[in-house]
């Protein structure tokens, strides 16, 4: 099934470089030229990919919206200039962005970067229909009770009452019919709907649990499936009438990041999600404790380790990297244990905030988390 893009832009000139991009990368192109038109196609349509040009930050703000509200989230892309409020966007849960004027050759690798994101938003395995009671912890909220509505050993799908912020981390806990062991994982959100329906997918499975859920998957699904099982609608996706030439591939720049961001979170600030090693020290104690960061704002960050402190524990953080030397101090504020823990950076100087600010803007300026490559080699212990 082919990569679905809808590209939301009144420019012509800006239109034509989205549109054949986008096609010569394989995606099937819808094109709107306004917020109006592509809501409406929203209601009826879902796309991998959603690309808007940010000229009326409002409206484009609405089409995000639209595109999120209706079932398994798409990867977004805004196309800014130098009046739009970029942090703003990102609130909004955009994944990439593209400055004005869009260049043939930036555009060619940030979708590069999305079409690899895209990929991996496709299911792999069939969903089992099951009815399991569970709790989640996300952005410092503890024990929300949920039900698991379906289930696979790659993700799932959970009804709750209350509202999961988009592209949080999720640490859940949950028995499956029939075992009354507890299963223990994290996952991170990829997409919600307007009647408390969550889809996550798996990010960090204990053996013990992995092993319980697969043999349950194999008794309640003994027949192999294939292809992708993504919910889509059955209407036709015509193609765009841009018959401009081929862009060439040559010499493509390095991608615009992606950030992703919870806007739920308490403080709220923005999340940049990265996956960095650090050393992690008990405020008073010499003795370091490996660690990654998978997550950082201005105002904290969320550290994954097998052994997680006990909250209100004073912390503190080093992360090195070629261009600087991160060491900041915090106070743990929410623990999952055989997880890692959520930290309150106490940021006590404004060098300390300037630190923290020039590691944010480093990994605003790298590539997509899977093409790091060299800038994720220099992060050391």
């Amino acid at each position: 099934m082919a990569l679905a893009s809808l590209v939301v832009c009144a420019h012509e000139p800006t239109t034509r470089v989205l549109c054949r991009v986008l096609e010569d990368l394989g995606l099937v192109v819808e094109h709107r030229p306004s917020s109006a038109a592509a809501e409406e196609c929203l209601s009826h349509v879902r796309f991998d990919i959603v690309v808007v040009d940010c000229e009326d930050e409002q409206s484009a703000i609405r089409v995000l919206q639209k595109s999120r509200s209706a079932g398994p989230a798409p990867v977004t892309a805004a196309i800014v200039g130098s009046d739009n409020d970029v942090r703003k966007l990102f609130a909004e849960g955009v994944n990439f962005v593209l400055y004005k004027p869009v260049s043939e050759e930036r555009a060619i690798s940030s979708f590069r970067a999305a079409r690899s994101m895209m990929k991996k938003e496709r299911r792999r395995n069939r969903r089992v229909d099951v009815q399991a009671k569970a709790t989640l912890d996300y952005a410092n909220v503890e024990n929300v009770p949920a039900t698991l509505i379906d289930l696979s050993d790659e993700g799932t799908a959970v009804q709750s009452d209350r509202k999961v912020p988009p592209d949080c981390r999720v640490y859940f806990q949950f028995a499956l019919p029939g075992h009354t062991s507890l299963i223990r994982l994290s996952g991170e959100v990829v997409w919600r709907d307007a009647n408390g329906r969550v889809g996550m997918r798996f990010v960090n499975v204990p053996t013990s649990s992995r092993r319980v859920l697969g043999n349950w998957l194999k008794s309640n699904n003994p027949e192999p499936t294939t292809g992708p099982q993504v919910p889509r609608t059955n209407a036709p996706i015509p193609k765009t009438t841009s018959t401009a030439p081929k862009v060439s591939k040559d010499n493509p720049e390095s991608g615009i990041a992606r950030l992703r961001s919870t806007p739920g979170n308490r403080r709220g600030q923005s999340r940049h999600a990265c996956r960095l090693s650090a050393d992690v020290y008990r405020q008073g104690s010499g003795v370091p404790n490996r660690a990654s960061l998978t997550d950082i704002s201005a105002g904290g960050c969320y550290v994954e380790m097998p052994t997680p402190f006990p909250s209100g524990t004073q912390v503190e953080i080093v992360v090195r990297t070629q261009e600087m030397k991160l060491k900041t101090r915090g106070v743990v504020q929410s623990v999952h244990p055989g997880f890692g823990m959520g930290v309150q950076l106490t940021l006590q100087s404004e060098d300390d905030r300037d630190q923290v600010q020039l590691l944010i803007r480093l990994l605003s300026e790298s590539a997509d988390t899977s093409d790091l490559g060299p800038v994720a080699d220099s992060w050391t212990r």
